[in-house]
């Protein structure tokens, strides 16, 4: 027999495995998983139906014709004749509209790949390379980043009337070059991705430090170059307020500044609603695609430098 001290208390039992203390506990835990999933997951719901919500306007708007567009409710459907507004959309005007699909299509593309490949290789240098002053210049990249796009347009339209390419393709494919946020976001890709050892085994070797970042490098950079190509391809098709200012030439617009312009001009006349709406529609799908084309490339890629 086992003597308690008078005054001490003695232990308390913890429950056992089947006790009713220990069933309910394993009771209440799947109640409030469940509680919050189902908060989680309302949210989300909220979230995703916001974000679709003008889209889904957008689909159904550019089904309509003139008649239907006015005299029915936002998302109620009428005639659906989405395939005459898009032939309107097309023919109108000598086909301006797909010139300035065109356009977007060139500066999206060409700018984004070659300021792409400009940002991976000067991340690849401030990783890989010593030299004097790096951290000071990078640390002057990191302070291009905190600089507001539209700010620096005035500026940037003084030196392209300098340069004399004002109201031309280079008027917007130049400054696409430059980008800041690109070559940090460069510079964490090499860190994550590219061994220093391997590039010391192709030294060893004997390859050159160009066809070192050529062979090695840059296909071990893919995934972040796909991202950096992504956020680029993105700025530059929404590109508006550059556009607006570098160019005067209708035949250099890009799709967005186009449908600026025919937006501004439906007051005086109407039928410009629907070539406006359809061509909206018409000008997110790039993106879409884009987007859905290299996702897996954009995921793999923004989780460089969390496993090193």
């Amino acid at each position: 027999m086992t003597l308690l001290a008078r005054g001490t208390a003695a232990p308390a039992r913890r429950p056992s495995p089947g006790s009713p203390a220990r069933t309910g506990a394993r009771r209440r835990a799947p109640a409030h998983a469940l509680l919050s999933k189902t908060v989680v997951n309302g949210l989300l719901a909220l979230a995703a139906c916001y974000t679709l919500l003008p889209v889904s306007w957008l689909l159904i708007a550019a089904t309509k014709n003139h008649r239907d567009l006015f005299a029915t409710s936002g998302f109620a459907f009428g005639d659906v004749d989405l395939v005459a507004n898009l032939r309107h959309l097309f023919a109108f005007d000598d086909g301006i509209y797909l010139r300035w699909l065109g356009n977007s299509v060139l500066y999206s593309v060409v700018g984004s790949a070659a300021s792409s490949l400009i940002c991976v290789a000067t991340g690849y240098a401030f990783d890989k390379y010593d030299f004097k002053g790096k951290e000071k210049l990078f640390a002057l990249v990191l302070g291009g980043v905190l600089v507001p796009s539209t700010v620096i347009q005035l500026p940037m339209y003084l030196l392209a009337t300098k340069a004399g390419v004002v109201d031309t393709y280079w008027a917007l494919l130049l400054p696409a070059l430059v980008n800041p946020f690109g070559v940090y976001l460069a510079r964490v890709f090499s860190e994550g991705y590219v061994p220093d050892e391997v590039l010391e085994a192709a030294r060893v070797d004997g390859a050159g430090e160009l066809r070192t970042f050529a062979r090695i490098g840059l296909p071990m950079l893919a995934p972040g170059f796909m991202t950096i190509f992504l956020f680029s391809f993105t700025a530059s098709w929404n590109n508006f307020f550059g556009a607006l200012v570098m160019l005067n030439d209708d035949r250099l617009y890009p799709v967005n500044l186009g449908l600026f312009m025919w937006n501004s001009v439906t007051q005086q006349q109407p039928e410009y609603y629907a070539l406006v709406i359809t061509g909206s529609l018409v000008a997110v799908l790039p993106l879409i695609a884009v987007f859905v084309c290299l996702q897996r490339f954009w995921r793999s890629g923004l989780t460089a430098g969390a496993v090193k």
